[in-house]
């Protein structure tokens, strides 16, 4: 296996890890900031296809996975001069992350190449049955096509030491209850939900402390949210912390918040639930099937800070609930969601990815070329709406 992916600062080139060689490619020109989207996109598709070209001179694979609509010329392009099928992994959707909304050019032009890395692949993966709903009904694909794989977490990542997690409850919970925030401070995150049903859980649980562990365009919009409903020293905003800190702080912590807008799967979850913590967390997308299916802790309607506070609540309250919920937590995602469980069945999508190419073309003849497909641009409102 060989995976093509984007350079980054002190990493090697190239290398092998795990049997696996791992190419890391600098950008071609035009070398803009990526604000610049889809000039940096382009740029990267460029320096990737080149790579994978050349690394074809010598080698060539059964099967090529490109993830999200940022490789899709690139994964269009190798999948035709190696003539084998194209798997695509859709994470997410423009239209998702705007709740159904496509409000300019470049959201449209993000729907356009989502479709086309869609239509241009033999199979198509999704992290949960909602994402499959949701691309299913935005891209016209037939359900068929469609695979569900949920993202994996690797669970020895989110054992810490009792030392370590005495230290970051001493270092950032107050006298009462630690809850714990980890993501991107991001509008579809749902963060502001939280600071809104900060009130009524702090008369409810004198000494309560929240932890809003990352970064993201709306951090100062929030910390003035928290400001302005005078919540004090009880929320902590940390930043970004590195492995052994997060996993630290989410085992530290009592419960786990995932309040979001919009979730395809909700990663974050699986991660505290490794660390043995009860999660609470919107009933949204993939984010609310994970907890409910895997009994991660509760769901409660998206933005919604009652419900959020009431959740809260009858968990603090019954901790005897709260160890069960934590224990039982960490064995699910021990059992479903470990890596060698997620590779099992993505080797599995390969071997069905090559068993249609191999049909399509025993049916109309080894020189068959898809037609171009007529590039759907879309814009305004969608309608996503889950059944």
């Amino acid at each position: 296996m060989v995976v093509l992916t984007q350079h980054t600062d002190h990493a090697p080139a190239d290398s092998v890890i795990g049997g696996v060689r791992v190419v890391r490619v600098p950008h071609d020109p035009p070398l803009v900031p990526m604000d610049d989207l889809l000039a940096w996109t382009m740029a990267l598709d460029h320096a990737l296809t080149r790579a994978a070209l050349a690394i074809g001179s010598t080698w060539q694979p059964d099967v090529v996975h490109g993830h999200d609509w940022l490789v899709a010329h690139t994964g269009a392009t190798l999948k035709e001069a190696w003539a084998v099928p194209l798997v695509a992994t859709v994470h997410a959707t423009e239209a998702g992350r705007h709740q159904g909304w496509l409000p300019g050019p470049l959201n449209q032009a993000i729907n356009s190449l989502e479709w086309w890395l869609t239509y241009e692949a033999r199979r198509v993966i999704t992290c949960s049955d909602a994402m499959r709903w949701e691309v299913t009904r935005l891209f016209e694909l037939p359900a068929g096509k469609v695979d569900v794989i949920p993202n994996g977490v690797e669970t020895s990542r989110w054992q810490s030491s009792d030392a370590a997690v005495r230290a970051a409850r001493s270092r950032w919970g107050g006298d009462g209850p630690l809850l714990l925030f980890s993501g991107r401070l991001e509008y579809e995150k749902g963060v502001h939900t939280i600071l809104d049903a900060m009130r009524a859980l702090r008369r409810r649980h004198p000494g309560l402390r929240l932890v809003v562990a990352g970064r993201g365009s709306q951090e100062d919009a929030l910390r003035a949210r928290a400001r302005r409903l005078r919540l004090g020293r009880s929320v902590c905003f940390v930043g970004w912390l590195g492995d052994e800190d997060l996993s630290a702080m989410a085992a530290a912590a009592d419960l786990a918040l995932v309040p979001s807008l919009y979730e395809p799967f909700g990663l974050v979850a699986l991660e505290a639930a490794a660390a043995g913590t009860p999660v609470v967390a919107a009933d949204r997308g993939g984010l609310g099937e994970v907890v409910r299916g895997s009994r991660l802790g509760l769901t409660v309607p998206s933005q919604d800070p009652v419900a959020l506070a009431d959740a809260v609540t009858s968990l603090l309250d019954d901790q005897v609930l709260a160890r069960r919920i934590g224990r039982s937590a960490r064995a699910a995602v021990e059992s479903a969601y470990a890596w060698p469980v997620v590779a099992s069945a993505t080797v599995r999508v390969y071997e069905q990815a090559i068993r249609d190419e191999l049909a399509l073309r025993a049916r109309v003849g080894s020189a068959y070329v898809e037609p171009a497909p007529d590039i759907r641009v879309r814009e305004g409102n969608l309608l996503l709406e889950e059944p």
